[in-house]
């Protein structure tokens, strides 16, 4: 696991391979986390016009380890680089669609990056991916300090949480769900479950992980509502074991 953590040193860095694929194009390493999909036919209903609404979401899963990312949909496009989407526990992980076109009869995606910087973005082609539908969506805002899960675009409920001190703040904007990685203690720094998010501390870049923010758990209470963290998304444990179920490729919201 690769998370920033709330505690310095609380976690070591995992490694995963790294070899490089055939072809000019140069690869950029993802990693991921366990409870990804492996390939296989699309989910039906994926409409161009409503790919990322609030009513719901799609994830996009790399038929193969290497996908090729472009700059744009071209008729001729050459890739820009090669994802390595393979994960240190042997899955792909998968993308959350920001965006889709249909260009010459062939639908292109747009899929956020789980790379710096936060909001990084390529284009793939769909017939290199599967396609998964997602229902969730978590809205965290940091004035309020307040998580709101929703599914099939209805609020489930709203949970005080810790964020970001003013000196390690939570980033902000569009992430989903990149790794998701359940704790044998309940009572250590992640609580239960630690969620790996896409995006990365605005100021932390030297941790294992590189800063990658996350939304995990956490045995103390008195955290709710509370600025406490390197910019992790502190949830109390009783509320996130409602959320323990959350695939990879859910969309988190998180802003001021």
């Amino acid at each position: 696991m690769t998370l920033t953590a709330c505690g310095k040193g609380a976690e070591k860095a995992s490694t995963h391979p790294q070899p490089k694929p055939s072809g000019g194009a140069g690869v950029v390493l993802g990693g991921g986390g366990d409870g990804s999909t492996s390939p296989g036919a699309s989910d039906t209903g994926f409409d161009l016009q409503h790919v990322f609404t609030g009513q719901g979401a799609w994830a996009a899963i790399a038929s193969e380890r290497y996908l090729p990312m472009y700059k744009g949909p071209a008729p001729k496009a050459t890739s820009k680089f090669v994802f390595d989407t393979r994960n240190p526990f042997g899955k792909n992980s998968p993308f959350l669609v920001e965006d889709a076109k249909r260009l010459n009869g062939k639908t292109w995606l747009k899929l956020l990056l789980p790379i710096r910087p936060n909001g990084r973005a390529a284009w793939a082609k769909e017939s290199d991916v599967r396609l998964v539908s997602r229902s969730d969506r978590i809205v965290v805002d940091l004035s309020k300090r307040m998580l709101s899960p929703y599914r099939d675009a209805k609020l489930v409920d709203q949970f005080q949480v810790g964020v970001g001190t003013p000196s390690t703040p939570t980033g902000t904007g569009t992430f989903y769900i990149y790794q998701r990685v359940p704790q044998a203690d309940p009572n250590g720094p992640y609580g239960i479950l630690a969620y790996g998010l896409s995006g990365f501390s605005p100021v932390i870049s030297d941790w294992p992980g590189g800063g990658r923010m996350a939304m995990h758990g956490t045995p103390y209470e008195s955290n709710k509502g509370q600025a406490v963290s390197h910019g992790c998304v502190r949830v109390f444990n009783a509320d996130l074991r409602t959320m323990r179920d959350l695939p990879l490729g859910t969309p988190v919201i998180i802003r001021q």
